[in-house]
């Protein structure tokens, strides 16, 4: 008798709600301090997890959940690869 086998959880920073990791866009930043976007989830770096859908990552940007999850100050244009990424993905 096999155990099912556990699916890693994560939590949106947009809407707040845990879903399957491989659901979510990973966002990193690296260790030199850069912030991009990791779609295979294998880059060095802390994460944080966004669902693709532009509503949320709307509801990140305002609540600048992004910016406390790595403690530091996102660029504008990291919001906007991010909601280029999620408009091809669609």
């Amino acid at each position: 008798m096999q155990k099912p086998k556990k699916i890693p959880q994560r939590q949106c920073v947009g809407c707040r709600e845990m879903k399957e990791k491989r659901e979510l866009i990973r966002v990193v930043k690296s260790p030199e301090g850069d912030v991009s976007l990791d779609f295979r989830g294998k880059k060095p770096g802390r994460g944080a997890y966004v669902c693709p859908d532009a509503a949320c990552l709307k509801k990140a940007r305002k609540s600048r959940a992004l910016e406390r999850a790595f403690s530091a100050a996102i660029p504008p244009e990291v919001y906007d690869a991010l909601e280029e990424e999620m408009t091809r993905g669609e």
